[in-house]
């Protein structure tokens, strides 16, 4: 029982980091990235569509990302997308492609971008603590029930405490990985 209780920590744990990469991937840089478009929703007969599905992204060169959109009367609809999202881009139509040119970040917005990074990297943490207490507790009630003995919860807390020392220290390791990508020129 306590090795699910571990493993079941674990798997959250692992989850937690991999949430905080996504949410830092969406943090744009200097550099051209096909994710930074993830989350744009295009209006599509009707109905909101992620862009991905009504388009590919690729990168054209290290900044610049080129949108083939499948349908070509939506090509109007997704540049508004574009524009209207909150990633302050300016989309350029070129026949049945859009080119979107990433403009160079400047060192004021470089150090606010660490500082949602930052933020972002204390949210994973919190996270992965809050598994850790989950597992923590789920291992008590097993030992008020009478199915463990107090050594055995200690050894649990122990286990689950390394595992939660080493989520963490991947976390660190993205958000030090991220900040030093914003401050690349």
């Amino acid at each position: 029982m306590i090795n699910e209780i571990k493993s079941d920590a674990q798997t959250r744990m692992d989850k937690c980091v991999e949430s905080t990469k996504t949410q830092m991937a969406k943090v744009r840089t200097g550099r051209a990235h096909p994710s930074l478009l993830d989350t744009i929703q295009v209006p599509y007969y009707g109905s909101l569509t992620p862009l991905k599905q009504v388009a590919s992204v690729s990168i054209g060169d290290a900044r610049t990302l080129t949108v083939s959109v499948f349908d070509r009367t939506m090509i109007a609809a997704v540049e508004k997308a574009i524009m209207s999202s909150d990633l302050g881009l300016n989309p350029m139509s070129a026949g049945a492609t859009i080119r979107i040119p990433l403009p160079a970040l400047t060192e004021e917005r470089r150090k606010d971008l660490i500082k949602v990074v930052r933020a972002e990297a204390e949210n994973g943490r919190i996270a992965i603590r809050n598994v850790r207490r989950d597992a923590n507790s789920s291992v008590k009630e097993l030992e008020k029930e009478k199915e463990c003995t107090e050594d055995d919860v200690r050894r649990s807390e122990d286990e689950v405490q390394k595992l939660t020392d080493a989520h963490i220290k991947l976390v660190d390791e993205v958000l030090a990985a991220k900040e030093k990508e914003l401050m690349e020129f």
